[in-house]
């Protein structure tokens, strides 16, 4: 009597921890691909940045010869 509808109302919802597991999950990869990329955008500013420090310091030293 009891059992069976226990039984069915537990596998329901495993199967809803599943989805939502699964969702959230890919979820999770999104963003981790997301910021994968903005780290590598801001890892290419910092190499520009760099590159302008250097073309500035060498300005300086050439006025300043």
């Amino acid at each position: 009597a009891l059992a069976p509808q226990v039984s069915g109302l537990a596998e329901q919802l495993e199967e809803r921890l599943f989805q939502l597991y699964g969702l959230h999950n890919e979820q999770i990869q999104e963003r981790l691909q997301e910021l994968a990329e903005v780290m590598e955008r801001v890892g290419e500013a910092e190499a520009e940045l760099r590159q302008v420090c250097h073309t500035v310091e060498a300005a300086y030293r050439d006025l300043c010869l």
